[in-house]
């Protein structure tokens, strides 16, 4: 059992229902088992949890992305922290590697709720002491809380696999599929050492995309589109076709978050995506298959690991992004 100096609790690492798979590579990676927990649904929907395990005066760290069903795993999770500090948990860390309603961050029209905000309130009144996310869509939403957040990124885990998958330099150009994520493709970029380009995108209707401009020089190289979202998928599918219109020799894309919703997973093998790399903070449940393996699928695991070890630890947590 891992140990640590003054007056620290026991950790312990729990899961929700969500994404167990993701949540048992965390455990690996810090060896230390999954908390024992009972989650059932009574017949009118209901969710009622029972911690099956001490934890008075413990470090609680809960694994449960707000994925869809997205409102099932947010009531999941606000119900498990409940039950820990119901059981005397000294800390209770919510570990949400996909933070859902992160795209309804601001109000766009009038009389709009702003319902990231409404998500920290009840994260809050919940009783959460830290918060631990990827890639959040709107980094602001940090000050939505008044409790620490942490938000890593999954960069490091892309720029890996993109050099033994396309190497690096004038090869390769990364692109953002907005002029929104631009700072995102430039930090790509500089880590490449190639240059970017940014897609002049407009939305007419949410989940709705049109692209009317590349900005950046394409051709003849492997344009990697990258961005922390793919829904429906057809930003990146009308990106990558503006990108081979252009002359670029291949077209990709990178993102964190495969919500890939109704059947963007069919859209993307009939495109001509050549690849979409995408992490594990929503399970896929095969939806990689139904792309015809154009999907593949890179772990957070180990990143989100280390970060639970170094929060316990109190060590920094953005020494990983240095």
């Amino acid at each position: 059992m891992l140990n640590s100096p003054g007056q620290k609790g026991e950790i312990k690492i729990f899961s929700g229902s969500a994404n167990y798979e993701l949540a048992f590579k965390i455990s690996k990676y810090v060896e230390i088992p999954l908390g024992k927990a009972e989650i059932k649904r009574f017949s009118d929907g209901e969710i009622w949890i029972e911690i099956k395990e001490n934890v008075r005066g413990a470090e609680v760290f809960i694994v449960q992305p707000t994925c869809p069903p997205t409102n099932d795993n947010l009531m999941e999770l606000l119900i498990m922290m409940d039950a820990l500090r119901r059981a005397s948990a000294k800390e209770v860390t919510a570990i949400i590697p996909y933070y859902g309603y992160a795209r309804q961050d601001r109000k766009v029209e009038p009389r709009a709720p702003i319902s990231a905000k409404l998500v920290a309130n009840l994260l809050q009144v919940a009783g959460v002491d830290r918060v631990v996310t990827v890639d959040l869509h709107a980094g602001q939403i940090q000050g939505f809380f008044d409790v620490p957040v942490d938000n890593l990124y999954a960069m490091p885990i892309h720029i890996d696999y993109i050099k033994k998958r396309w190497g690096e330099g004038d090869d390769i150009v990364i692109v953002s599929p907005d002029t929104g994520g631009a700072a995102r493709a430039r930090g790509y970029a500089k880590r490449l050492s190639c240059g970017f380009a940014i897609i002049d995108k407009r939305r007419p209707a949410p989940n709705e995309s049109e692209v009317v401009f590349v900005i950046g020089e394409v051709k003849g190289k492997h344009a990697i589109i990258v961005d922390d979202i793919v829904d429906t998928g057809g930003t990146m599918i009308k990106a990558a076709q503006a990108l081979i219109d252009k002359g670029a020799k291949s077209a990709s894309a990178v993102c964190t978050h495969p919500v890939l919703s109704k059947d963007a997973p069919e859209k993307i093998a009939s495109s001509c995506l050549e690849e979409l790399v995408v992490t594990d903070t929503i399970p896929i449940d095969g939806k990689d298959k139904r792309s015809n393996g154009k999907i593949k699928v890179v772990s957070i695991a180990e990143l989100l690991g280390e970060a639970i070890l170094r929060i316990y630890q109190g060590r920094s947590v953005s020494e990983l992004f240095i």
